[in-house]
C-alpha cells in the first residue's frame, strides 16, 4: 500500500468564519496550485467547515442530540459543509488534480461524539490510483445522541492511523501553536499542560486549537507526529522542508 500524506485545511483558511458560508475561492486556487505542482504525492485532503456548517450546527444544536425540532438541522448542516467540499474539489480539479469529495455522513458512525465506525479501505484504494479523496468535518449519526459533529481534526487522526501515514499536516491561519506571541516549535503531552491555548474566536463547535491539540496528542501517543503551520507553507510541508510551525510529537 502506498503511504499517503494527510493534509488538513482549517475552515478559517478557506472561508471567512465571521460570514455566512463565505468561501475564499482565491485562496482555494492558490492551494490547488501548490498541490497540482506535486501530483506525484499520494495525498488525502481534509478540510474544516468554517462558516459553511458551524453556524448551522450551532443554530440547530446538533451536538446536543436529536429531537423533533432540530432534525432538519442534519440536512441543513450537511448541505452547508457539502457546498464547501464541492468548492474545494472543483478548485483542485480545475488545477488538474484528480479529486473526489467524500462525505463522512455517508460512511461514519459515532457514539457520544467519537467515531466508532469509519470505513477507509476505499480511500486507501483511491490513493493507489492517483485520486485525491477530499473529506470534511460533517454531521454524522450518533448512537447515543442521534447526531453529532465530527471535526476534520478527528477525521485526520483516524485516517492517519488507518492509512499508516507518517506525514500529517494542518494548514491554519496562524504560523503554528502560539505562546506569548511566539511559535512553540515542539509540543508533547508534558509541555501541552503548561500552554494556555484558546479556542476559536469565531463560531466553532469543534473546540478550536484546544480541540486540535487533543486530537493530535492522541495521534502522537500512537507514534505519528503531526505539524501545524501557516497555509502559506503548504508547499514546504508537501516537499518535506521546514515550515516554521509546530510539531506535535510523543515525549522522548
Amino acid at each position: 500500500m502506498t503511504e499517503s500524506m494527510i493534509l488538513k485545511l482549517g475552515g478559517s483558511v478557506i472561508t471567512d468564519k465571521s460570514g455566512d458560508c463565505a468561501i475564499d475561492h482565491a485562496r482555494l486556487r492558490e492551494i490547488a496550485g501548490e498541490i497540482a505542482a506535486r501530483r506525484e504525492t499520494a495525498l488525502v485532503l481534509v478540510h474544516g467547515a468554517g462558516s459553511c456548517g458551524h453556524p448551522e450546527a450551532r443554530r440547530y444544536r446538533i451536538n446536543d442530540g436529536l429531537a423533533a425540532e432540530n432534525v432538519p438541522g442534519v440536512y441543513e448542516t450537511h448541505a452547508a459543509v457539502s457546498s464547501l467540499n464541492t468548492a474545494v474539489v472543483n478548485a483542485l480539479r480545475d488545477a488538474g488534480v484528480e479529486a473526489i469529495g467524500i462525505h463522512p455522513l455517508d460512511l461514519c458512525l459515532a457514539e457520544d461524539g467519537r467515531l466508532v465506525s469509519f470505513e477507509t479501505r476505499h480511500i486507501a484504494e483511491m490513493t493507489e490510483h492517483g485520486i485525491v479523496p477530499v473529506l470534511h468535518g460533517d454531521v454524522v449519526m450518533d448512537r447515543l445522541r442521534g447526531s453529532c459533529i465530527v471535526s476534520g481534526d478527528q477525521l485526520v487522526t483516524r485516517l492517519a492511523a488507518a492509512l499508516k501515514s507518517r506525514r500529517v499536516g494542518l494548514a491554519t491561519d496562524v504560523p503554528g501553536v502560539l505562546a506569548n506571541g511566539a511559535v512553540v516549535p515542539r509540543i508533547d503531552r508534558s509541555t501541552a499542560e503548561s500552554l494556555d491555548v484558546g479556542g476559536s474566536g469565531n463560531t466553532d463547535v469543534t473546540g478550536g486549537m484546544r480541540g486540535k491539540l487533543a486530537e493530535l496528542l492522541a495521534l502522537a501517543d500512537a507514534g505519528i507526529d503531526s505539524h501545524i503551520f501557516h497555509v502559506s507553507k503548504i508547499g514546504r510541508f508537501l516537499d518535506g522542508t521546514g515550515h516554521g510551525g509546530t510539531t506535535i510529537t510523543a515525549k522522548e
